[in-house]
C-alpha cells in the first residue's frame, strides 16, 4: 500500500471516529427524554380546563382528570346563570398510558350555547364533583370591539410565577376573551410539569377558554418525534381537528379566523399540514386572519433556523393574506414587518415572543423592527372597527413594550408603527468568559448600527 493511500485512509478513520465521538456527544440531546417520575393519579375530579370546541365561538369543550379508570358516570353540569337552568352534558372518557403512570381524562363536548350569555358549570365523576366554575359568551354575530391574550413559550419550572403574570395581565385587560400559547407551555412531557402547567392556568384556565398549539417540549425526543395522547386528551378540540397525525386546528371568532399548526413536525408531516392549511385560507371569509405556530418562520437565531418551516407556509401566508403570524420559541421578543417594492409596510406582521424564565441568545438582524432580550412579555391583541390592535408588555412589571395597528378601511392594510417610539430593552450583563464578550459586542453593533439608520 503507498504512503499516499495509507494517509487517506488514515484520516478517513480518524474523521469517522471524531465524528462518532461528536453523533455519541449529542445523541442525547437530540433523542434523549428525561425520565418521567411516577405519580398517582388524581382522587377527586382537577385539572379542569376549558377550550373552544368545533362549531365556532358558541361552543366549548370542557376536560379534566379523575382516577385511572374511566369511571360509570362522569358529565358536566352546566347551569345558565340569570335562567337557573340547569343541564346535564355526558362525558367521554378514556385512560392513558404514560412511561411512568396512568391516569383517566375526561371530554365534555357543549354546544348550542346561546350568546350573551353566563353559564356556571362544574365536572363530577362517581358522584364526586369539582368547585363551581363559570364562563361566558358574547353577542352574535359580529362585534366592533373583542380581544385576546397571547402568550409564547411558558416552560415554567416548579412552582412557577406564570400564574400571577396571567393575572396580573387579565387585571391590566379586563375585556380579554380568552387565551392563545404559542407552544411549550409545558416544560417537559411529564405528569409533574403538566401538574405545574395547570398551576400556571389556575383560576384562568378554568373560566377563558384556552388554545394552544404544539411546541417542541411537548414531543418525545426519538429518530421521529412522538407527541403524547395525553397533549390532546387536555387541549380537547385536536380530538375533532386532527389531520392524520397533525395537531391542527382553526377556530372561526367573529369577523376573525385563527389557524393553528403543528411546527415541530417532519417534513412530510409539514406538507400535510400545508395543504390543510391552503384549504382552510382558500375557504376562508374573515376579515382577519391570525396563523399561530411554535417555530419562527424568520428566525431571530439565524436566517437559515426554522428553514423547512418558512419554505412550507410562508408563501401561503402572504398569498392568503394573513394579518397576523404569532410565534414562540425562541426565548427572546421581536417584531417584523414586510414590506412592498416602494418600502411600506404591509401585512403580515411577525412577532416572536415568550414568557418563560429561560431567555436565549438571538442575532441581530435589521429586517426585524423590534427586539427585546432578558425579560418576558405578553400580547394584547384587540380587533376593533377597522383596526387590529398589537401591544406587548413586558412582565412582571406590565409596561408597554411594543405596539402597531394594523387598519382595513381602504384598498390595502395600512399599518402604523407605534412602537418605534418606545426605547428597546436589551439589558445583557455580561460575564467574564469569551462568549459573554462576544455577545455583548454583537448588542453593541446592532445598537450602533440601528443609531445610524435613525439619524440618516
Amino acid at each position: 500500500m503507498k504512503k499516499k493511500q495509507r494517509i487517506t485512509i488514515g484520516a478517513s478513520i480518524l474523521i469517522l471516529l471524531v465524528l462518532g465521538f461528536w453523533i455519541n456527544s449529542r445523541w442525547h440531546v437530540w433523542f434523549g427524554n428525561p425520565e418521567e417520575p411516577a405519580y398517582l393519579p388524581l382522587k377527586e375530579p382537577g385539572r379542569v380546563l376549558l377550550t373552544f370546541g368545533n362549531q365556532k365561538e358558541l361552543s366549548r369543550n370542557i376536560s379534566w382528570q379523575y382516577d385511572s379508570v374511566v369511571a360509570s358516570s362522569s358529565f358536566v353540569e352546566l347551569a345558565d346563570t340569570l335562567e337557573k337552568d340547569t343541564v346535564r352534558i355526558e362525558a367521554q372518557g378514556e385512560v392513558f398510558q404514560s412511561r411512568s403512570g396512568k391516569a383517566a381524562y375526561y371530554t365534555a363536548r357543549l354546544r348550542s350555547l346561546k350568546p350573551a350569555t353566563y353559564y356556571s358549570y362544574r365536572v363530577s365523576n362517581d358522584g364526586k364533583f369539582s368547585p363551581w366554575y363559570s364562563f361566558r359568551t358574547y353577542n352574535q354575530p359580529i362585534r366592533n370591539d373583542y380581544s385576546f391574550i397571547y402568550v409564547g413559550d411558558v416552560q415554567d419550572t416548579i412552582n412557577g410565577k406564570v400564574n400571577q403574570y396571567l393575572k396580573a395581565a387579565l387585571q391590566a385587560h379586563p375585556k380579554t376573551e380568552f387565551f392563545v400559547f404559542g407552544g411549550d407551555l409545558t416544560e417537559r412531557p411529564m405528569d409533574s410539569y403538566w401538574a405545574e402547567t395547570f398551576s400556571g392556568l389556575d383560576s384562568i384556565g378554568q373560566h377563558y377558554p384556552v388554545l394552544n398549539v404544539t411546541g417542541n417540549h411537548e414531543y418525545l425526543k426519538y429518530l421521529i418525534r412522538k407527541l403524547e395522547r395525553r397533549f390532546s386528551l387536555v387541549f380537547s378540540y385536536f380530538q375533532d381537528s386532527m389531520v392524520g397525525d397533525n395537531q391542527v386546528y382553526t377556530l372561526q371568532y367573529n369577523d376573525l379566523q385563527i389557524f393553528l399548526l403543528d411546527s415541530d413536525r417532519e417534513f412530510f408531516y409539514l406538507w400535510t399540514q400545508k395543504k390543510w392549511l391552503e384549504k382552510e385560507l382558500k375557504a376562508s371569509n374573515a376579515r382577519w386572519k391570525i396563523v399561530v405556530l411554535h417555530h419562527p418562520l424568520y428566525s431571530v437565531k439565524g436566517k437559515y433556523n426554522n428553514l423547512i418551516q418558512k419554505t412550507i407556509f410562508n408563501s401561503l401566508l402572504q398569498e392568503y393574506k394573513v394579518d397576523l403570524v404569532l410565534q414562540g420559541h425562541e426565548h427572546a421578543y421581536a417584531r417584523m414587518t414586510l414590506h412592498d417594492e416602494q418600502g411600506s409596510a404591509m401585512t403580515p406582521v411577525y412577532t416572536v415572543s415568550h414568557c418563560s424564565p429561560k431567555s436565549y441568545r438571538i442575532t441581530f438582524d435589521q429586517r426585524f423592527d423590534k427586539y427585546g432580550i432578558e425579560s418576558r412579555y405578553y400580547q394584547y391583541i384587540r380587533i376593533h372597527g377597522d383596526t387590529l390592535s398589537l401591544s406587548a408588555y413586558e412582565v412582571p412589571a406590565g409596561n408597554l413594550y411594543d405596539s402597531l395597528d394594523i387598519i382595513k378601511s381602504g384598498t390595502k392594510p395600512m399599518i402604523i408603527d407605534y412602537g418605534k417610539n418606545i426605547p428597546e430593552h436589551l439589558n445583557f450583563k455580561p460575564g467574564k468568559n469569551k462568549k459573554d464578550r462576544k455577545y455583548m459586542k454583537r448588542i453593541e453593533e446592532y445598537k450602533l448600527n440601528k443609531q445610524n439608520a435613525y439619524e440618516n
